[in-house]
This record gives C-alpha cells, sequence and structure tokens, in this order.
C-alpha cells in the first residue's frame, strides 16, 4: 500500500527543497517514488530544472515528478465526477465539465482525487505532496470533510424534494431537475468524499509534515497550523526547522541572527516537543538542480526511520463513563478563549478563530446533551450525558 507523505507551512519557508530533498531519498533507497506539487505556483520544474508535462515526468531511477494540473485532470481523468459535480451546481447548465473549472474549491478536490487515485493504483511505493502554503493546505484538505457533510444533511432532502418537485418544475418553469441517474451520480461522489476523508486521516497511512524558520511571524503560523491540522483530525508526525545558521559562524554581522534563532528555535522545541523535529542548515548554496537537494538527503535525511509513520495523538474517540459519554478531541495549543463549542441535533461543532469543524453525533449520543467540557493539557474532554432530544 503506498504510503503519502505531505508537507506543509508559511510560504517561502522551503517545503519544495525538503519534500525534494525526502522524494530523493526515498528514491534512493530503492522505493518507487513521486513527488506531487498541488501549489498552482508550482516550482517543481525549476529544482529538477527540466520542463514537466501533464502527466509525471521521470527524473531518475525509481523518481517521478508531477505538477498536478486540476483543470486537466478533471476533464482527463474524473469526466464523469465533474459531471456530476456540474448537475450539483445550480449555475451550470450545460454537461461541459471545463465550466465549473473556477468553482470555489474543485481545485482542491480533484488534486485529493488524482492522489487517491494514485494511492489506490499501487505503482508508487511512496506519494510526496508539496503543498500549497498554509491557508490553502487548509482549504485543500478540509474540503472533503465540508463537502462531504453538506451532502449528508442535504442528499436525503434532495431525493425527496425533486421527486416531488420534478413534474411541477417542468411544467410550470421549464426547469429540469436532476433525474435519478444523477442523484445516483450524486451518491457515488459522496462514498468518494467519504474514502477520501478516510485515506487521508488514516494514521497508518498518511502522515502531515510541517516546515517552518526560526523566525516570530513564522513559528505562530506553525503552532496555528499545528492546532488546525489537529482539529481536523489529520495526524502531523514531524517538524522540520529550515535554515538553521550554524552556530560556529564567525562574523559579527549574524551574532544578533543567531541568539534570534536560539530564541525561536527553543520556543519550536518547547511547543513540539512530542514530536520528532528535524533541523536543517542555512546552506551557502542555492538549493537548486538534483545535486544540491541530493546533498540535502544525504546530510541532514540521515534517521533509518524518516519514512515510518508515527501516530501523535489519537483520533478523536468516544468513550462510555458513569456519566455518559466522553469525547477527546486533541486540540495541542488551543486557547480556551479563543474556542467556541455547540451542538446540534447531529453534530459537536468546534469553532477556533476562522474555522469550524462539525463532528457527526453517533446515533446512540442524539439524545444526549452536553454537560461539561474542559481543556486539558491539549486535549478538549466533552462529557454527553442523557437528556431530552433536542430539534436545532
Amino acid at each position: 500500500m503506498s504510503k503519502i507523505y505531505i508537507f506543509t507551512g508559511k510560504g517561502g519557508v522551503g517545503k519544495s527543497s525538503i519534500a525534494a530533498a525526502h522524494a530523493i531519498k526515498s528514491a534512493l533507497e530503492g522505493e518507487r517514488t513521486i513527488l506531487v506539487s498541488t501549489d498552482m505556483a508550482h516550482n517543481l520544474g525549476d529544482i529538477f530544472e527540466v520542463n514537466p508535462e501533464k502527466e509525471p515526468l521521470k527524473v531518475m531511477e525509481n523518481l517521478d515528478i508531477y505538477e498536478i494540473d486540476p483543470e486537466y485532470v478533471m476533464e482527463h481523468d474524473f469526466q464523469d465526477i465533474a459531471s456530476c459535480v456540474s448537475n450539483m451546481l445550480s449555475e451550470v447548465q450545460s454537461n461541459d465539465w471545463s465550466d465549473i473549472g473556477l468553482a470555489p474549491g474543485m481545485e482542491e478536490l480533484f488534486s485529493l482525487l488524482k492522489i487517491s487515485e494514485m494511492q489506490k493504483e499501487g505503482i508508487y511505493d511512496r506519494i510526496i505532496v508539496d503543498c500549497a502554503p498554509t491557508g490553502e493546505t487548509l482549504s485543500l484538505l478540509k474540503f472533503p470533510e465540508l463537502l462531504s457533510w453538506y451532502m449528508e444533511k442535504l442528499f436525503p432532502i434532495g431525493k425527496l424534494a425533486i421527486r416531488l418537485l420534478s413534474p411541477i418544475s417542468k411544467a410550470a418553469f421549464r426547469i429540469e431537475l436532476p433525474n435519478k441517474r444523477a442523484m445516483n451520480d450524486i451518491e457515488r461522489l459522496y462514498i468518494k468524499l467519504q474514502e477520501l476523508q478516510e485515506l487521508f486521516k488514516d494514521r497508518d497511512t498518511t502522515s502531515i509534515r510541517i516546515v517552518t524558520t526560526p523566525e516570530k511571524m513564522v513559528v505562530e503560523e506553525t503552532k496555528r497550523n499545528y492546532l488546525y491540522m489537529n482539529l481536523y483530525n489529520y495526524n502531523v508526525d514531524g517538524l522540520y526547522i529550515n535554515r538553521v545558521l550554524p552556530r560556529d559562524i564567525n562574523n559579527p554581522f549574524f551574532s544578533q541572527w543567531l541568539q534570534i534563532q536560539e530564541k525561536y528555535i527553543n520556543q519550536l522545541y518547547e511547543s513540539f516537543g512530542m514530536l520528532p523535529i528535524y533541523t536543517i542548515p542555512w546552506y551557502e548554496e542555492e538549493l537548486k538542480g538534483q545535486m544540491a537537494i541530493n546533498r540535502m538527503a544525504k546530510e541532514v535525511l540521515k534517521e533509518s526511520d524518516i519514512f515510518e509513520i508515527k501516530t501523535i495523538h489519537e483520533r478523536e474517540v468516544f468513550t462510555k463513563n458513569e456519566k455518559g459519554y466522553l469525547l477527546d478531541v486533541a486540540l495541542p495549543g488551543a486557547n480556551k478563549k479563543e474556542m467556541d463549542l455547540y451542538q446540534s441535533r447531529t453534530d459537536i461543532v468546534i469553532k477556533l478563530k476562522n474555522f469550524k469543524r462539525n463532528i457527526p453525533l453517533p446515533n446512540i449520543l442524539r439524545n444526549y446533551l452536553i454537560t461539561s467540557a474542559k481543556l486539558e493539557e491539549g486535549v478538549l474532554r466533552i462529557q454527553f450525558e442523557k437528556g431530552e432530544e433536542t430539534d436545532e
């Protein structure tokens, strides 16, 4: 089974170089490897000094690179799903899938579908993903869950509404609502979204790794990135501190920079001590071309277990206790003052600043209510007790 390694972080911290170094190390170990870029501002071609094509390109033994073009993938690999999504969007009146290329989130969806397809095909042992900057990566990873949640809520209602309204809409408004076949397509898309969620949250298959540098703004974004990844239940199992100046540098110009870096490196170790942490020096040369990236692979990525996927925090778990049921959600670094929590009839909603996640409740808890919630050592513990079922 293919393993997936996703590299994320603030723009400009060196994600692409570090992902490329992992890809080269993996290939040199004899593992069939593909390095994938989901960033619309692709730069794998620049790193390897080649001109990537619309399909994977071999750059060395056991290593292909692939800059995903979502519209090309949508047109050539997922015509049926593209057509299905177009049926879901009311503003789309034709079956031309290229019309939905600008719909929000579609690029993310088809990039993920392509990675999932490669994982299922099993052609590669390791799929290494160079993602866009933090905000876009979060959009990429939360999109399947978000769309799946809406489909779960609306799909049963939609089937009933279409059955009742289709004759009326056709006669009165000359609007053709989706037929049974189209609704079946939507149902198949929902199943694919469920599969995507399970694949990218599978702690035996998928690893999220954060790249940072020892600077104030980058460190703060790294902390938020880690928090939000855990909010959406992704397994982060590695931190890479890039561009670290050598301690023995003999130049007074760098003395203050060394102090600044030491301060933020200490902060990173304090905040992420539970993760494997790798430090990468600030090289005296530009990391461009396979020889330069190969240097990083050999000098820094020396650990024999660097491709071992580790479980740092367990997935959210419901456990039965003497009061009812307890839900534990790992939220390392969360501040309870910035958190909002509420319960609807079918979901628990956790909101952290601008990010919100709906956690579906098991059927057995539909008539249970939240009686307490505590944030203890980075874990949100939500207690449910028997109560009256609500209609909200």
